[in-house]
């Protein structure tokens, strides 16, 4: 299969700042062939009951033929801690996605026990249901019209978002049209696309890349903005 993505799809600086980006809802050996292609810095796998969902055994084939620098997510809704535990510390999955009503005390519990990050996603529906989360134990929190439905939610609650305070990743309808508009206005740690990446229910390799594409020029696009702002501020403190 000839590749039609170049090495600097993969990240070669540790920047902080960074837009991290996360594909999820991976099912088949196509799908990780496809995220090696590009490198995202997540790809998901869906343990919850879903049409992309997978078993643990399957699961661990699809990880062991994924890139060592892809950090693989498991998604959960209102699974056992125990059995999330036992998949991290497997080393099936590096970090545990939560889509359900897990409580502050079982997220601390699977970070406690495993010693790898929780995401808890919140089912937006207004600003104040964002400022509920800026507390939560979880390492991230993920803000998504639905339930992995692919569904937005209102985009001109970006300013209450950027104000929880916690890195999040944006999820719920996305694609490659409006990454670059979902970055400015949410500066998110992190894109989350799944069946905006898709064709027909299946992951599509063109969409893939092209969302990609998308969101690594967003990234640049958003770094020169911070440049800019900085150099903006060190010039205004100079006059002063």
């Amino acid at each position: 299969m000839k590749p039609l993505t170049g090495p600097s799809f993969c990240r070669e600086d540790g920047k902080n700042e960074s837009l991290r980006v996360k594909i999820c809802g991976l099912s088949r050996v196509e799908d990780i062939l496809y995220a090696n292609e590009v490198c995202p810095d997540y790809v998901g796998f869906v343990f919850a009951r879903s049409r992309r969902q997978v078993t643990a055994e399957q699961a661990a084939g699809l990880r062991r033929l994924l890139r060592e620098e892809i950090c693989p997510v498991g998604v959960f809704v209102n699974e056992r801690p125990e059995q999330i535990i036992r998949l991290l510390q497997s080393g099936v999955i590096e970090a545990a996605q939560l889509h359900g009503q897990e409580t502050e005390d079982d997220i601390a519990f699977i970070q406690r026990e495993s010693g790898k990050k929780v995401i808890k996603a919140v089912q937006v529906t207004d600003g104040r249901k964002l400022a509920e989360w800026k507390d939560s134990a979880a390492d991230y929190l993920l803000f998504d019209g639905g339930c992995g439905e692919g569904r937005p939610f209102d985009w001109s609650l970006a300013d209450e978002a950027r104000a929880v305070g916690k890195p999040f990743f944006l999820a719920g309808g996305l694609n490659a049209c409006n990454a670059a508009e979902a970055v400015r206005l949410f500066e998110p740690f992190a894109l989350d696309v799944s069946s905006g990446v898709e064709s027909a229910g299946r992951k599509d390799r063109i969409k893939i890349v092209d969302f990609m594409r998308a969101a690594r020029l967003a990234e640049k696009e958003a770094m020169v903005l911070r440049e800019s702002g900085r150099a903006d501020k060190e010039r205004n403190r100079c006059d002063e």
